[in-house]
């Protein structure tokens, strides 16, 4: 364990940047914990909500609304996985937390990191909740500093029943924050009537903080252990500030999505709910989506999408049902997309191509794959790698279509292909017609026949090889 924990700590400094001094803010995003209610091996913040890593939304809506990249992110359980997700980053700084003793403790090393040279704001984050954005966080900051505050925290109104609340409850007097009381610690009272009172209250602390950085590092460490767990809760420096005379202030967030955390497989697939709407409304009078509930396009097309509406007008795409749109892909005017399809890599569609029901089409990072306009790929067909297809061209259904680096698949315009068909890294040349053929590493010339018809492609198929290792099972 010692050794993974100096391995882990090597990894995080490799990978840091140096923080900016010339600017007044720095984002801290705890992305230590283990996340064990949600009953999964991977990283809690590395779930993805809506193709993304829970730690990569919330680290960018903080470098966004805060207009800088300054940014700490503490990393303990699996963090190898969480520096690489998020990678090497100007002005991105990962500290390695050995244990997890509690938020107090986390931002306690995150504050290690900083120095004696940075006077200005930390705004603090949970790595989990993902959904928050840009700019409510622009806002929060402006509120921050008009009302020049020591301290000052995001907070939500639960609408739930009370039960359901396992939030920290705020206690406020004229618009000021004077005590914060953790939901574990409200159960340990065994004063009934304030456990009660404690309990229906609903205004409740997201885990999203503001401070005056000097302050915080000359007090933080006056937190004490003094509950349930036995850990460093930073929420108790509410009550320190207030001991001392210093500000906390609230900040009310109305849409309470904004402001979920994730502990469960439930509320994660609520979150997705919750983007797949947002979409939804943001496509709907755009392109067709045959069911709003069973469909998945990256937020990168869905940009896309808006800005072609704007420059070119009407776009007259159509998204089947249960389709899965990776990023990387690119739509284009009069593409249709049958159900149950998947489009996973660097895919461009030409103008007016349609793609059929339970099709497959992908390539690996580094690749590129093209389909030329008012081509059409038939049901069932799988396409993968580094390939080009023409205009005009028809892919009939049961076909497999490989490319690679060494070998890529080139189809040129009106060609047809049919039948149970295999291709890997051919070329092939326009207006040929391929079926019931494997062609591998192959190039198809376009032959003119007397009759000055096109020499037609048929059951070609390579020769076996390992033939010597089959034995048959019949009696002599």
């Amino acid at each position: 364990m010692v050794n993974d924990n100096k391995k882990a700590q090597e990894y995080a400094l490799e990978h840091s940047d140096k923080i900016d001094y010339s600017k007044n803010i720095v984002s801290i995003i705890l992305a230590a914990g283990h996340g064990k209610r949600l009953k999964t091996e991977s990283q809690k913040v590395l779930h993805k909500v809506w193709g993304i890593p829970s730690i990569k939304r919330i680290s960018e809506s903080a470098k966004q609304g805060l207009t800088c990249k300054n940014q700490i992110i503490v990393v303990g359980h699996k963090a190898i996985e969480v520096i690489d997700t998020i990678g090497k980053t100007k002005n991105t700084v990962f500290v390695y937390q050995n244990e997890q003793k509690g938020t107090g403790h986390a931002v306690k090393t995150a504050l290690d990191a900083i120095g004696n040279k940075f006077k200005g704001s930390v705004f603090i984050f949970p790595g989990d909740m993902c959904l928050m954005d840009s700019d409510t966080i622009r806002r929060f900051a402006k509120c921050f500093e008009s009302l020049n505050s020591d301290m000052m925290l995001a907070t939500g109104i639960y609408a739930g029943p009370p039960e359901l609340n396992y939030y920290g409850r705020i206690l406020s007097k004229n618009h000021r924050i004077i005590d914060l009381i953790e939901h574990k610690d409200i159960l340990k009272l065994t004063n009934s009537q304030k456990k009660e009172e404690l309990l229906q209250n609903n205004e409740f602390n997201s885990g999203m903080y503001a401070f005056k950085v000097n302050k915080l590092i000359k007090h933080i460490n006056e937190i004490g252990t003094n509950n349930v767990k036995k850990e460093i809760y930073l929420t108790d420096v509410v009550k320190i500030y207030n001991e001392l005379g210093l500000s906390v202030d609230g900040f009310k967030i109305e849409n309470q999505n904004l402001i979920i955390a994730f502990n469960n497989k439930t509320v994660l697939k609520y979150m997705e709910s919750v983007l797949r709407k947002k979409y939804y409304e943001q496509l709907k009078n755009i392109i067709t989506i045959q069911d709003e509930e069973k469909f998945f396009i990256h937020e990168q097309v869905i940009k896309d999408i808006i800005k072609q509406d704007e420059e070119y007008g009407p776009l007259d795409i159509s998204v089947g049902e249960d389709v899965y749109i990776s990023g990387g892909v690119k739509l284009n005017k009069g593409v249709a997309i049958g159900r149950h399809t998947v489009l996973d890599g660097n895919i461009t569609l030409g103008e007016n191509s349609w793609i059929d029901k339970n099709v497959n089409i992908s390539t690996y990072p580094n690749q590129t794959l093209k389909i030329g306009e008012n081509s059409r790929i038939l049901q069932g067909d799988i396409i993968k790698g580094n390939t080009v297809i023409g205009k005009n061209v028809r892919i009939e259904s049961s076909v497999n279509i490989t490319g690679s680096d060494e070998f890529p698949v080139r189809i040129s315009d009106n060609c047809l292909i049919k039948g149970t068909s295999y291709i890997f890294g051919s070329i092939i040349e326009k207006d040929n017609w391929i079926e019931h053929s494997v062609l591998i590493k192959q190039r198809v010339c376009r032959t003119i026949r007397k009759d000055s018809s096109i020499q037609k492609v048929k059951y070609i198929l390579p020769l076996p090889q390992g033939i010597d290792s089959l034995n048959s099972l019949e009696k002599n």
